[in-house]
C-alpha cells in the first residue's frame, strides 16, 4: 500500500511563552516494512535551530530550538510511505524460541535486548501471562495471538489524547483503555514471560468510512528468528501493511510524536490536529 500523509498539529498557549527545544518523531521510517518516499515538515514560528538525529533506538528525530516569544506553535508534515508487509507471519523461528519461557537466549542477544525485557511488576500482566501461556501449552505464536485477541475483546477502545499510559491493572480493571493504554497491557504481558517488547507510535489505516484519524500506538515484539513483530491490540491484528510506523521504543516516552515544554508563568495550553491518511 502506498499512502499520503498530511498531519498538522497546532499548540496554542494562553499568553506569549518561552518555547524549549522540542523533539519531533513524525518522519516515518524506512525499514524492510515500509520505504519512506515523500517528507516534508512546516514549523512556525520559524526555529533558531533544526538537528537531524539518529537516536540510540534507530529512530529518525528531529530536534528544534526557538529564540522569541510565541502564542502559537504549528507543526505541517507532509509525507508518502510505501508499506510492504503483506503476510505478517512469514518468518521462520528458531528452535529453541518457539516454546514458552524462553531459557536459551544466546547472551548476545540477551544484553541487547535487556531494555525491552524490563517488566513493570504489575500482578495483572503475571496473572495474564501464566494463564494464557497454561492455555496454549506454551507454544510462542499462540501465545502472542490469544493475548492480542483477548485484549481487544475484553477492552473497549477510547480515544485519549495525552497523558502518559495507564498501568496494565488500571486498564484491566477499567476494561477500557486507549491505544498506548492497550499497547502498554500488551507489552508488559509479554514481558512478563521473557518476551521483549516495545512500544510504537504511528498511523494506521483507519475505517475508510469514517474520515477521523488519529495518531496511533501498538506493541512489537522480539521473536527470535523473526526479529521485531508488531501486534495492535486496539484491532486484534498482527501487524501487516495497513500501520505506518514513526518510531519505536523500549519506553513509550521515547516515541512520542512530539516532546517538549515551554516557560511562561501562569500561561496554560491547548492541542489541536488534523489528521489525513490517504491510499495513492
Amino acid at each position: 500500500m502506498r499512502y499520503k500523509i498530511l498531519h498538522t498539529t497546532t499548540y496554542h498557549y494562553s499568553k506569549p511563552v518561552e518555547l524549549e527545544p522540542h523533539i519531533i518523531r513524525l518522519r516515518s521510517r524506512s525499514c524492510v516494512f515500509q520505504t519512506l518516499h515523500k517528507f516534508a515538515l512546516e514549523i512556525t514560528p520559524q526555529p533558531t535551530g533544526i538537528s537531524e538525529i539518529l537516536d540510540w533506538e534507530g529512530n529518525s528525530i528531529i530536534k528544534t530550538w526557538f529564540n522569541q516569544p510565541t502564542e502559537k506553535l504549528n507543526l505541517k508534515v507532509i509525507s508518502e510511505v510505501e508499506t510492504h508487509c503483506l503476510n505478517p507471519f512469514n518468518y521462520l523461528l528458531e528452535p529453541w524460541a518457539v516454546t514458552l519461557p524462553i531459557i536459551d537466549y544466546p547472551q548476545s542477544m540477551l544484553t541487547h535486548l535487556q531494555p525491552y525485557l524490563q517488566h513493570s511488576g504489575d500482578p495483572i500482566s503475571v496473572q495474564l501471562a501464566q494463564e494464557i501461556s497454561h492455555k496454549v501449552n506454551g507454544q510462542m505464536v499462540l501465545f502472542l495471538s490469544e493475548l492480542n485477541n483477548l485484549i481487544y475483546r475484553t477492552c473497549t477502545y477510547t480515544v485519549r489524547e495525552t497523558g502518559e499510559p495507564y498501568p496494565p491493572s488500571i486498564t484491566w480493571k477499567k476494561q477500557l483503555g486507549s491505544c498506548r493504554d492497550l499497547a502498554v497491557l500488551f507489552m508488559d504481558t509479554c514481558r512478563a514471560i521473557g518476551l521483549a517488547s516495545r512500544f510504537v507510535s504511528g498511523y494506521q489505516e483507519g475505517d475508510p468510512d469514517n474520515d477521523e484519524r488519529h495518531l496511533h500506538g501498538w506493541a512489537e515484539v522480539y521473536l527470535p528468528g523473526a526479529g521485531w513483530r508488531g501486534f495492535d491490540p486496539s484491532h486484534g491484528l498482527a501487524v501487516s501493511d495497513r500501520h505506518i510506523i514513526l518510531a519505536a521504543s523500549a519506553h513509550p516516552r521515547y516515541a512520542a510524536p512530539i516532546s517538549g515544554s515551554f516557560r511562561g508563568v501562569g500561561a496554560q495550553s491547548n492541542i489541536e490536529y488534523t489528521l489525513s491518511i490517504q491510499s495513492i
